[in-house]
């Protein structure tokens, strides 16, 4: 308990000052200690029910899918933080990172990443471009109680150049659109960030087939 505690407190820190910092902050611990509670599903709805009768927060649900689809939170501090309390990450002396890209299927039209992205792994009563956010993610390979898990150590929401051109509002940041670049791009940046964190460990990085071409190198 003591242990959660103190990497609350800590991934805390990464927000502002200001009282719509301290606002996302509150929110952001007390999401992650919904997502943590064994009787919560992966449903946006249900973690705000556990938030709203478990904690007892007062929030709306309009405020809170707001506050999930929001291009403000401080990602990349947070997960630096994240990394300075893996205790042992390294695997016979070298890191293990994985990259890959999955989508996230989404029914709101304004939120930050949606686009009509194909879904390559679409079953037959599934459609081939929903409306989804397209991530590209890296992780941590670990054995832990025997078996292999992939630990989440960055992201990257990933922006079809189409969509900025055509200056859509979910490619854009407080009204600017972003900058694109594409996902071999992505993982590059989030590798060499990983890579510069954990200088003293040698990386390994696996990869599928797509990942694995020469595009990545």
């Amino acid at each position: 308990m003591f242990i959660l505690r103190d990497l609350l407190r800590a991934l805390q820190a990464p927000f502002s000052d200001s009282r719509l910092g301290r606002e996302r902050a509150h929110w952001f611990a007390f999401t992650l200690l919904a997502v943590i509670v064994p009787f919560t599903s992966s449903m946006t709805s249900n973690l705000l029910r556990s938030l709203q009768t478990l904690f007892g927060l007062d929030l709306n649900s309009r405020r809170f899918y707001t506050f999930m689809a929001s291009n403000k939170l401080p990602w990349d501090r947070l997960w630096m933080v994240l990394w300075k309390q893996i205790p042992d990450p390294a695997v016979e002396g070298r890191l293990l990172v994985a990259p890959d890209d999955s989508i996230n299927n989404k029914t709101g039209r304004k939120i930050f990443g949606c686009s009509f992205f194909h879904d390559h792994t679409a079953k037959l009563n599934q459609p081939t471009y929903p409306w989804s956010q397209n991530i590209v993610s890296i992780g941590l390979l670990k054995m832990i109680k025997g078996r292999w898990c992939c630990l989440p150590l960055a992201f990257r929401f990933y922006f079809m150049k189409k969509d900025i051109e055509a200056q859509s509002l979910t490619a854009k940041i407080a009204g600017v659109p972003v900058t694109f670049r594409s996902k071999m791009a992505q993982a590059g940046v989030m590798l060499c960030s990983v890579a510069e964190q954990f200088s003293r460990l040698p990386v390994l990085v696996v990869t599928d087939s797509w990942f694995g071409n020469e595009g990545l190198l």
